[in-house]
């Protein structure tokens, strides 16, 4: 289970990182780019995964 809930963290905080740099405009292509909203999704999702990886990897 630890490592699922670590792919899944890593995946999320991947996918986080793209939306924040769409957001913010500094990753073109995409209709994202530019956008606010997808910056402040990207964010949320980047914070989420960092607390799932920390929760599956405590002890």
């Amino acid at each position: 289970m630890r490592l699922f809930f670590s792919v899944v963290a890593v995946l999320l905080i991947l996918a986080g990182g793209v939306w924040f740099l769409q957001g913010i405009n500094l990753l073109p292509g995409s209709f994202m780019t530019g956008q606010i909203e997808w910056a402040v999704y990207g964010g949320i999702a980047v914070a989420a995964g960092v607390g799932l990886l920390v929760f599956a990897n405590r002890k």
